[in-house]
């Protein structure tokens, strides 16, 4: 029975890790703008533009990997708890 803290405990983790990733991703892209730069003169803006849009490229890998583990321990945690029932209904 010792491995069901540990499961809540990573899953909470992993949340919280979630959260943090998404919040810092949208910190990030919050000053991010869908525009084409079609003259020169806006060349500092363009710029600007593609740093963000570069960070937050950067940051995706890991938001989509923590968001895939926040999601396996959700449907470890379900699995977990669906085989205990089976099991003491089973007896």
């Amino acid at each position: 029975m010792a491995m069901v803290p540990v499961m809540w405990v990573v899953w909470g983790v992993s949340l919280l890790l979630t959260i943090g990733v998404s919040l810092y991703a949208a910190r990030l892209g919050r000053n991010e703008e869908s525009q084409i730069f079609l003259a020169d003169s806006s060349s500092h803006e363009q710029s600007e533009q593609e740093q963000i849009a570069s960070r937050i490229g950067k940051i995706q890998p890991l938001k989509h990997a923590v968001l895939a583990l926040a999601g396996l321990m959700t449907l470890l945690i379900v699995a977990y708890y669906i085989v205990d029932a089976f099991r003491q209904f089973g007896r």
